[in-house]
C-alpha cells in the first residue's frame, strides 16, 4: 500500500462515491480522465484510495457528474479538505517502518481494535522499557535516535486508549498468545513491569485483554499477528491489516473481511476470560519474575 500520511477514512468515502458515480453514469476511468484533462492513473488513484485527493479534482468530478448542490456534493468537497490534512505520525516518515503509517492511519480513526499477537505483546499495551529492550534485541540495526522516535510514536498511539480529539478513547480487545507472556525481553524486572502493566491496564472499561492458552487447538490465524479495525459509521467498511516480516497486508474485500471477523472470533472463544488471563499473568510474573 502506498504510504499515507494522513486521514484514510475520507479518502475511502471519496473513492467509494467516486467510483459509484461514475459506473452510475455509465462512463469508463478513460473517459472520464479525458474530459477533465487528467491521467486515467490519477482518477484511478482516486478511486481506489491511494494518494491525497486535490478539491479542484473532486469539485470537477462534482460538475461532470451532475451533483452540484446536493448534500453528497458537500459532504465529497468536505472530506476532500479532511483527507489533504497532515497525520501526527508524519513527523516520523522517516523512522516508521514501510507499512506501518497506513496501519496508525486505520488506527487513528477507527473505533476498535482487535489485535491478535505473537509471540510479542500488544504494542498499545506494552511499556516503554519493554518495547525499547525489544528493539535493541529483535531488530538491532535500529539506532538509538531511531529507537527513541518510535519509542514517541507508541506512546502516542497509546494515548488514544485515554482520549482523542472529535473521537471516543479507542476501544481495545486484545488476544495474545501464551507464549508472549513468557518469552523473555530485556531483564527480570523489565518482564515484571510490563506483566503487572498488563494487569493494571486490562481493568480499563475499553480495553479488553485475554490469552490464548498452549492448551487451544492451533486456529488458522494463531501463527501470525493481525489487527482488525471497526469504524462508528456504518458507511466505513472494516479492514484488516496483517503483520509478517515481510511487511504489512491490508484486507478490505468485503468477503475477506468478513472471514478474518470470523477467524477473530474462533481465537476469542478459545481464549482465556479476561479474569482468567489477569490470574494467569500473576502467575507467571510471580513464578519467573519476582
Amino acid at each position: 500500500m502506498a504510504s499515507i500520511q494522513g486521514p484514510v477514512i475520507p479518502r475511502r468515502r471519496i473513492a467509494e462515491h467516486l467510483r459509484r458515480l461514475r459506473e452510475e453514469a455509465g462512463r469508463t476511468l478513460e473517459d472520464v480522465a479525458s474530459e477533465l484533462l487528467i491521467s486515467t492513473s490519477k482518477l484511478s488513484r482516486l478511486e481506489n484510495a491511494q494518494g491525497s485527493p486535490q478539491s479542484r479534482d473532486v469539485r470537477d468530478l462534482i460538475r461532470l457528474y451532475g451533483i452540484e448542490g446536493t448534500e453528497l456534493a458537500d459532504k465529497l468537497m468536505r472530506w476532500a479538505r479532511n483527507a489533504g490534512k497532515q497525520g501526527w505520525w508524519a513527523d516520523y516518515s522517516q523512522t516508521l517502518p514501510s507499512g506501518l503509517d497506513s496501519h496508525i492511519a486505520y488506527e487513528t480513526e477507527a473505533s476498535v481494535a482487535r489485535v491478535y499477537t505473537i509471540p510479542v505483546l500488544p504494542v498499545l499495551l506494552q511499556t516503554t522499557p519493554y518495547t525499547r529492550a525489544f528493539y535493541r534485541s529483535s531488530e538491532p540495526w535500529w539506532s538509538d535516535h531511531d529507537i527513541e522516535e518510535l519509542i514517541k510514536v507508541r506512546q502516542r498511539r497509546q494515548a488514544a486508549l485515554e482520549e482523542r480529539d472529535g473521537l471516543q478513547p479507542l476501544k481495545l480487545i486484545a488476544i495474545t498468545h501464551e507464549s508472549s507472556i513468557r518469552q523473555s525481553i530485556g531483564s527480570p524486572e523489565i518482564m515484571h513491569e510490563q506483566l503487572g502493566h498488563l494487569v493494571e491496564r486490562s481493568t480499563a472499561p475499553n480495553i479488553e485483554l485475554r490469552v490464548f492458552p498452549f492448551s487451544s487447538p492451533p486456529l488458522f490465524t494463531s501463527t501470525c499477528m493481525y489487527a482488525y479495525f471497526e469504524f462508528h459509521d456504518a458507511m466505513d467498511r472494516d479492514v484488516v491489516n496483517v503483520e509478517t516480516h515481510a511487511g504489512f497486508r491490508y484486507i478490505e474485500t468485503t468477503e475477506q473481511v468478513s472471514r478474518y471477523r470470523r477467524y477473530y472470533e474462533e481465537l476469542y472463544a478459545h481464549s482465556l476470560p479476561p479474569e482468567e488471563t489477569r490470574a494467569l499473568i500473576r502467575s507467571v510474573q510471580e513464578q519467573h519474575y519476582s
